[in-house]
């Protein structure tokens, strides 16, 4: 294995997998542990089951990984965290990430 590329595909050609921000749009009446989450006009439920002792609330700001909210950040962090996403080149991989949790609300993934 003499260069990156060998040693990434030795791997299974995968990629580093990051946090992707979202903005909670509605907590399920029916189950607190799960959200409605806006991630660049991409709606889907995320689990908000570790976020057990800071318990995020409509318009809150969330960092998503797998379908699980993973902490609380600053809508001025979310930006940020896309802005590292775009840079890294790793914007639309985060986008196909969001959109294959298979966890969407059709009804509600349409952007507004």
């Amino acid at each position: 294995m003499n260069d990156e590329n060998e040693s990434a595909e030795s791997f299974g050609g995968c990629h580093m997998c990051l946090a992707i921000p979202g903005k909670i749009i509605e907590i399920s009446p029916d189950n607190p542990d799960s959200a409605l989450v806006d991630v660049v006009t991409v709606r889907r439920r995320v689990d908000l089951g570790l976020l057990q002792d800071e318990r995020p609330q409509p318009g809150d700001w969330v960092l998503i990984h797998v379908g699980f909210a993973m902490s609380k950040i600053s809508e001025q962090d979310a930006n940020d965290q896309m802005q590292t996403l775009r840079m890294l080149g790793e914007a639309e991989a985060a986008i196909q990430e969001v959109q294959g949790y298979g966890l969407e609300d059709t009804k509600d993934s349409e952007p507004n």
